[in-house]
């Protein structure tokens, strides 16, 4: 069985992962960069790139020793060309294009919001899925991106609803640290929430009123309720004012991903991204879905945040087709998927 090197360095993960073209995972190494950004509240993309560039030899070397691969036997490179962070980007570009020339094997460069969708069709532990019952939607969610994704046929996509303004997972982030939860604040926010009385508040809910938006998101006005209500309410215990946004921006999420199901008949749909590691988020779209007789597909927690196994499942079918990359390929930081 060949196998695909897959390289990710998108924002402030650097991760590897040696994945078969049947879409069985045999290693996946992330070196996660949270405790250095946490002290500034978000990620800052110089001292990103500059991690990468120290941690990407190293994980790939791990990635490889894992699964018993030599570089030399590996069967293509695939990395992220974009979207992300520019700096962060090229660092793992030139580690794939260096592997890619020395060891004379093909490159596959991969949309990281592609890579995201993949991660519901490599395998952790099972057998792999990658044969997607199409069509089909997905709802990716994560700290840059909301949106959702028709997929009619393989490699065909066409994005049905977004985000006017922020990400949920940006949005979360915001309302952590209005409430000093600290960073990353999709958790913490997520933790909190669990404790807390979601009923004692109410939060608006924006309405796109454009009908050929119908799909489309908008958190910041969620975010500013959030910082309004606890300037209001200090008393307010911060249980409940998480729970009451996170029920509100789930609402959101749910409503919306279901309607568009309704609206093009879809009956499968994934959730990706990292905020799909969101306890709520997974809960309560795998129940209304499941209510309407939809089937609702939920990555490994493992999988929802960015890592290279996603990355080299999406390049599976380019690597069995023959479509691969030059080595002069540059990085898309604003690469839309659809």
């Amino acid at each position: 069985m060949d196998c695909l090197l897959g390289i990710e360095t998108s924002c402030d993960e650097t991760a590897a992962a040696v994945v078969g073209t049947d879409g069985v995972i045999h290693s996946n190494i992330i070196a996660t960069q949270i405790n250095t950004h946490k002290d500034y509240g978000g990620v800052i993309p110089e001292i990103a790139a500059r991690m990468h560039v120290e941690a990407v030899n190293l994980v790939i070397a791990e990635a490889l020793q894992k699964a018993g691969q030599p570089a030399r036997d590996i069967a293509a490179v695939a990395v992220t060309q974009g979207p992300g962070l520019l700096g962060a980007l090229l660092v793992g570009l030139q580690a794939a294009k260096t592997l890619a020339y020395i060891h004379q094997k093909p490159l596959i460069a991969v949309n990281h919001l592609e890579g995201h969708i993949f991660a519901n069709f490599v395998a952790l532990d099972a057998p792999s899925k990658l044969e997607a019952p199409y069509p089909f939607l997905c709802l990716i969610v994560s700290g840059g991106h909301t949106q959702i994704v028709l997929s009619p046929a393989a490699g065909v996509y066409r994005t049905v609803g977004r985000t006017i303004d922020d990400a949920a997972g940006e949005a979360y982030d915001k309302a952590a640290r209005i409430l000093k939860l600290g960073y990353p604040g999709g958790p913490a926010v997520d933790q909190a929430a669990q404790n807390g009385n979601a009923e004692k508040i109410k939060f608006t809910r924006a309405k796109i009123r454009a009908p050929e938006n119908k799909f489309d998101f908008s958190f910041s006005g969620l975010k500013t309720g959030a910082l309004n209500y606890r300037r209001a309410h200090p008393e307010a215990r911060m249980e409940d004012i998480c729970a009451a946004f996170q029920q509100t921006a789930v609402e959101m999420l749910v409503t919306n991903t279901l309607a568009a199901a309704q609206e093009y008949q879809i009956s499968n749909i994934y959730l990706a991204g990292g905020v799909a590691a969101n306890q709520t988020l997974r809960r309560a779209l795998k129940s209304a879905g499941e209510m309407r007789g939809l089937q609702v597909h939920i990555p490994d927690l493992r999988l929802c945040t960015d890592n290279a196994a996603m990355i080299a499942g999406a390049a599976i079918r380019s690597y069995k087709t023959g479509h691969f990359a030059e080595l002069n390929i540059q990085a898309k930081p604003n690469w839309e998927l659809a």
